[in-house]
């Protein structure tokens, strides 16, 4: 009855919008199949009117642009629609797609999308396109289209339209605008700005004067010398967020600097203000709105987003301290004359040798239960105890969303919010340097996100990239280390900015360091191979160091590099260092096989010696899979099915790790053996699916016996290089027998110093029931056993050590460690 009703209620009025989405569940109007996503609802439009892609009122032929307060007839056409791809044109991914799609629009003003009814992941009633025909979909926005929106007095002169799938398949890449006349409200008219050099002395970004005065200053040119916006506006608390062509809101621009500016004044130094840059674009057509854009500034130490901001617990960042404000619209930036204080109990700390570092990566997100910075100095004891002597921190600058590992950076000047308050940050560093350990800042300058105002500034819509014309990033990386965008370090501009960045975060933050990511792709010029040994690479890294070195000199600069190793030791000689990945054979050994499993590489890489000291050695990061994961998935019999024998194995690798001379790194965890695979090994989906997902370390695990024992041998390890850094410096005297071959017999490595200390390690990584043998070195004073902490009887000397079963290993020196209990 009720079908019955609304098809002859249908024929009556004959109106669309009556069947439009809305928040209400609505009858569907003739429908050919009752059920399924996949129900095509009779429509009588002509598909020969419909243009490729968006098509709106395509029955009304007047050619008028529709009107803010009548309904709209939207249509998304896939046949004959081309999209750009990397492989060339394509056909749109919608053609041949036979269910319901989801309209993502709002009403473009104050330069951003505005009153978007749903997020990109909602599938509600209200936004759902239906297929009217084969490769068409319809949505009618009634019963008017300022209703639809519900956007009240604000002026409705463009929407932006987004057509998807239920699982996030867009028809088109680029979003589509479509202009619309607004009869009843009319927006701001941008007066002509007015061209004046600004101020000497001011700097891009926030400028606080005085007690009351704050300068803006926003720099706008692209890299042909242009100006690309013809109007430039702040819109912020202190001017009620309103637009006006006088001194409270309207830029100055300067010709020469490049830049808008402004002087506010009047201001409150105990309040934080939050404001927003306004810039237009003048239409040259008429009646063609301008392309306006709300930006943040890139100099911010603090960013509002209502998108994440909400889920961040109370316990991590109080909310009170991040209320958006009701005009904002996108990420908002924020400034305070009076800064909330920190008084640093520990600013004396210093790093005494980087050369000997035992660095603990750590994601703050998976560390601790709480996921932040407060649970994370809880446990700084426990990794002071371990031996940790350096904290490297995976990426905290702001990046996008709340649950990340922080590659994915758009604001380099504000701490992300997630983690906590940025006086949290510095309490936690604080924290570290009164337990003598450094902390490293895991930095992201080979790319940023389209988030980030540089790229916003300057964006091909079209292509979803930055445009040709940005002096900050390149359209396409010029390299093979392509994430995001990415920046051209060549620029003046970048290069000023990351160094101004890096004195920044070392002023505010009193950092001891910073590990550079992807530090292969800073180059303009990769030479048709990014391994290639390249100077122009180098002396963008160098001049970056030397900024650092500038403002502290002890303190360090880390690169991801991976070129060949030639470059890798001229950086080591101007005193940086680089990553050193030995994961692969340590995987072998730790398995119980022998091919691939020679430990060389924690000394040498390829055919050259890289200064001592200039490498970071490793069995696992972030980017690698855990070598606990591998023993127990891929291990010999006894390794996969005995856990103290793989916790033995994993002893066994760290004690050809940490023994062995210059700095080196633990991957969170791997002091208890974590075994949480980083991969996806399901065979569905690709292998790197979920690789970035929340992986909380499992602290039971300090529980477990077996799990235990290799917890006490990374400490007593790690505290031994600790408390006798003479055993690990460049003037140790170093015997190995660790390669492939060294595997019945076991392995060796000797160490000897200048004044007269010895260490010996022994190690068996074989899988066998027959015993294997090594000899104790002879005529020591006495034989100490660091795992043990006993001191054995003088006349082992000379005499073999013996396992059965393998997996196991000695370290015994000629002295008794004096922090040893």
């Amino acid at each position: 009855m009720k079908k019955t009703f609304i098809y002859i209620f249908s024929l009556l009025l004959s109106l669309p919008y009556l069947y439009s989405c809305s928040d209400e569940q609505m009858p569907e109007l003739l429908p050919i199949e009752d059920e399924g996503n996949s129900t095509v609802v009779e429509d009588d439009i002509d598909v020969s009117l419909l243009e490729p892609g968006f098509n709106l009122n395509p029955k009304d032929q007047s050619g008028n642009l529709p009107d803010a307060d009548q309904p709209l007839d939207i249509y998304f056409n896939a046949n004959g629609l081309k999209v750009e791809t990397d492989d060339g044109e394509e056909d749109s991914p919608l053609l041949g797609y036979d269910k319901d799609c989801y309209l993502h629009a709002g009403v473009i003003s104050e330069g951003t999308w505005m009153y978007v009814p749903a997020g990109w992941d909602e599938d509600t009633e209200k936004c759902k396109m239906k297929l009217v025909k084969e490769n068409v979909w319809k949505i009618t926005l009634g019963p008017s289209i300022r209703d639809w929106f519900g956007s009240g007095s604000t002026p409705v002169e463009q929407l932006g339209l987004i057509i998807r799938t239920s699982d996030g398949e867009k028809g088109e890449p680029a979003d589509h605008f479509e202009d619309v006349i607004d009869n009843k409200y009319v927006g701001f008219i941008p007066a002509e700005p007015e061209i004046e050099d600004m101020p000497a002395g001011l700097q891009h970004g926030i400028n606080i004067i005085d007690n009351s005065t704050v300068a803006l200053v926003l720099y706008e040119e692209d890299n042909t010398g242009n100006r690309v916006y013809d109007y430039a506006y702040v819109m912020g608390d202190f001017n009620n967020w309103k637009r006006a062509n006088d001194e409270t809101s309207q830029m100055y621009y300067d010709k020469d600097a490049g830049c808008w500016w402004i002087i506010l004044n009047g201001l409150d130094s105990n309040k934080e203000y939050a404001f927003q840059y306004y810039l237009g674009i003048r239409s040259e057509v008429e009646g063609k709105k301008d392309t306006e854009l709300r930006l943040a500034d890139p100099y911010t130490e603090k960013i509002l987003d209502a998108g994440s901001d909400p889920y961040i617990p109370e316990y991590t960042y109080p909310s009170s301290q991040m209320v958006y404000p009701s005009k904002g619209a996108g990420i908002v930036s924020t400034f305070k004359i009076n800064k909330d204080e920190y008084q640093w109990a520990y600013d004396d700390y210093r790093i005494k040798n980087k050369n000997s570092l035992v660095i603990y990566e750590l994601l703050l997100r998976d560390f601790s239960e709480t996921k932040d910075l407060n649970g994370a100095i809880q446990k700084l004891d426990y990794l002071s105890e371990l031996g940790v002597t350096a904290i490297e921190l995976l990426p905290v600058q702001e990046f996008e969303g709340n649950s990340s590992w922080g590659y994915n950076p758009c604001f380099y000047f504000a701490m992300d919010k997630a983690y906590g308050t940025k006086n949290m940050y510095k309490k936690f560093i604080d924290e570290c340097h009164k337990r003598n350990m450094a902390v490293i800042f895991d930095v992201v300058y080979n790319h940023a996100t389209g988030a980030h105002p540089f790229a916003r500034l300057y964006w091909n819509s079209d292509d979803n990239k930055t445009a040709a014309n940005n002096p900050w990033f390149n359209v396409d990386a010029p390299h093979g280390q392509s994430v995001f965008h990415d920046f051209n370090h060549t620029s003046e501009l970048v290069k000023t900015f990351i160094k101004r960045n890096l004195e920044f975060l070392m002023d505010e933050y009193h950092v001891d360091g910073f590990r550079f990511d992807l530090t292969k792709g800073f180059t303009q010029d990769s030479q048709g191979d990014d391994n290639k040994y390249n100077g122009q690479r180098i002396g963008i890294l160098a001049d970056y160091y030397n900024t650092i070195k500038a403002k502290r000199k002890d303190a360090i600069m880390i690169c991801e590099h991976w070129c060949e190793a030639s470059e890798e030791n001229e950086l080591a000689n101007r005193g940086m260092m680089c990553w050193n990945r030995v994961n692969d054979s340590y995987y072998q050994a730790g398995m119980g096989m022998q091919s691939g499993s020679g430990f060389e590489g924690m000394f040498w890489k390829g055919s050259y010696d890289v200064t001592k000291g200039g490498w970071v050695s490793y069995i696992e990061s972030h980017d690698e899979e855990r070598a606990a994961f591998k023993a127990k998935e891929w291990g010999t019999d006894i390794i996969r099915n005995d856990i103290q024998v793989r916790m033995n194995s994993m002893a066994a690798l760290a004690a050809f790790t940490f023994t062995v001379p210059g700095p080196k790194m633990i991957w969170q965890g791997g002091e208890l053996g974590f075994d949480t695979a980083l991969l996806n090994y399901s065979g569905v989906g690709d292998e790197e699916d979920g690789k970035t997902d929340e992986k909380p370390i499992d602290w039971t695990y300090f529980n477990n016996p077996a799990r235990k024992s290799l917890h006490k041998a990374y400490t007593r390890i790690l505290n031994l290089r600790k408390d006798n850094p003479e055993l690990f410096d460049e003037r140790a005297i170093i015997k190995e027998n660790i390669d492939e071959g060294s595997w019945t017999g076991g392995r060796r490595l000797e160490i000897e110093t200048y004044n007269g200390k010895k260490m010996v390690v022994i190690g068996f990584f074989a899988d066998t029931a027959e015993s294997q043998y090594q000899q104790v070195p002879e005529g020591w004073p006495l034989y100490y056993d660091v795992i043990s902490g006993r001191t054995e009887n003088q006349n082992i000397g000379g005499q073999e050590v013996s396992v059965t079963g393998g997996h196991s290993f000695k370290i015994y020196t000629n002295f008794v460690p004096q922090a040893s209990n």
